[in-house]
């Protein structure tokens, strides 16, 4: 599938030009004869024979990137000064930053915010250590925590690599819940150090978000760290995902009349984001679910499931008639498909073989596992991970949301109950009205996201406390039971 031009690839070429009537009409033809789309143009010096412009460009790649600029160049009578990649200026000098709270003014200010007035709130929290959320940043801030093993669709590029994403994450933890959170990148990929380490720097922060750790191993990562500290545990690669694909989900079905509990699912991805997803599809009714990796269907009778536990459970709990196919033979006659996996694993004519009414989610990132066109051939409704087509699924529609809600409840877990209520709310943000075919998730800018998530995260934390609550949801490796955690008048 041919890639669109994208603003990831955005770049502004200075160049200077003839002052002659055609240039600036030549410099735009040349874009878009590359295949580029110019989305601004910007005369900034001008003289008698000589102009100085400005043109920025959207491109598909690096390499259709070089392309563009090497038509400019070849254009008679202009020369090429400076190309600027935007992407790379937003992100020189990192993207985040930190600042006081109080005015810093004067000496009293001082020795209050400092010595040596900090040494009675020290000693306050010394005496009662539960005042450390009222009195620190504790109440509101998240450790974001990576091994740079899986960091977006790049695989093991490591900590240093992974640090721009992390920042980014930390951006959107502000921008979108104003949560102050802080990017930690590990240099280390052993899960005892991993842990160690995460334990100990815990008593800092309200929350802890791992992020892009390779699997099996983050599964072993959260399991302990949610056993040890007590303080919320979330995956974002595979809570964050499955929360957002719930909710599209569960307006997908809206769409089309269907009800969870009736539908059969296909689903390609036995990685950490697909077995999230199975245990929230389960918990919230789900029966008849079959899951395929890249060795076909995972069935009982498989001899890989001794050695890979995660595997074993997802036998346990799925394809109860013993499917030992492919993919492609397991979405004909399914309702649904979710794919979280690899691009390009299906075509049009396997969607084809699905009931009316179909409804594909091709997860895969940027290519997805069939092309979104040739998929709305056959299905009702299609949603992907790519911004240039409707119904994006954003972990940003969850996870700013859901740490504001824990943060805001004190809360000491996450259970399954808190996820579904969580995916429940991010789908109502869609009303009646607006729900379609093309309209089954909100947009990262809808005003009422993050504030729909935390008040359901909070509601669900005040049953999972209350005297006898269970965990919702089938066990799965690494499922806590809920803990317990202190109320809060003064949310921040």
């Amino acid at each position: 599938m041919a890639m669109a031009p994208s603003v990831s690839y955005s770049m502004t070429v200075r160049l200077e030009v003839g002052s002659r009537g055609r240039a600036i009409s030549e410099i735009t033809r040349a874009v878009e004869h590359a295949g580029g789309v110019v989305t601004a143009l910007d005369v900034n010096a001008a003289g008698h024979e000589r102009l100085r412009v400005d043109v920025t460009c959207a491109a598909r790649d690096t390499a259709h990137a070089e392309a563009i600029v090497a038509g400019l160049s070849a254009l008679p009578d202009v020369g090429v000064h400076k190309v600027s990649d935007r992407t790379f200026l937003l992100h020189l000098g990192g993207k985040i930053e930190m600042r006081s709270k109080v005015p810093l003014r004067t000496r009293d200010e001082l020795s209050m915010a400092y010595t040596p007035g900090v040494a009675r709130v020290s000693l306050a929290i010394a005496r009662n250590p539960d005042d450390v959320r009222r009195l620190t940043i504790k109440r509101n801030s998240v450790a974001v925590v990576t091994d740079g093993s899986a960091v977006l669709g790049l695989g093991n590029i490591g900590p240093y690599a992974a640090l721009p994403v992390m920042e980014g994450k930390a951006a959107l933890f502000k921008r979108f819940a104003g949560i102050d959170a802080w990017p930690i990148c590990l240099d280390t990929q052993d899960t005892d150090e991993i842990v160690r380490t995460v334990q100990a720097m815990a008593p800092g922060f309200g929350g802890i978000n791992l992020e892009d750790i390779s699997a099996p191993r983050c599964f072993e990562v959260e399991r302990r760290l949610r056993g040890l500290l007590d303080i919320p545990v979330f995956h974002d690669d595979q809570h964050g995902t499955a929360i957002v694909v719930m909710a599209a989900l569960t307006n997908a079905l809206r769409v089309v009349g269907k009800d969870l509990g009736a539908v059969r699912v296909a689903m390609a991805g036995a990685g950490a984001a697909g077995t999230a997803v199975l245990r929230l599809l389960l918990a919230a009714g789900a029966k008849d679910v079959c899951v395929c990796d890249d060795k076909g269907a995972v069935h009982r009778g498989r001899s890989d499931l001794e050695a890979n536990e995660n595997l074993r459970w997802i036998a346990d709990n799925t394809n109860s008639p013993g499917y030992a196919g492919d993919l492609a033979g397991a979405i004909v006659g399914a309702d649904v498909f979710i794919g979280v996996s690899a691009p390009g694993i299906l075509r049009g004519r396997d969607v084809a073989g699905m009931k009316s009414d179909a409804i594909v989610f091709a997860l895969a990132n940027p290519e997805p596992e069939v092309d979104p066109d040739e998929a709305r051939e056959h299905a009702a409704v299609i949603a992907t991970g790519r911004s240039d087509y409707p119904n994006q699924i954003n972990n940003v529609l969850a996870f700013p949301g859901v740490f504001r809600g824990l943060l805001d409840a004190q809360s000491r877990t996450i259970t399954d109950g808190m996820l579904v209520a969580a995916a429940r709310a991010l789908a109502d943000v869609v009303t009646a009205g607006e729900l379609g075919p093309n309209y089954i998730i909100p947009s990262v800018f809808h005003p009422d996201v993050a504030s729909a998530v935390a008040a359901a995260v909070r509601e669900a934390a005040s049953v999972a406390q209350s005297p006898g609550a269970q965990s919702s949801g089938p066990h799965v490796p690494g499922a806590q039971p809920p803990g317990s955690y202190e109320t809060v008048n003064d949310r921040r």
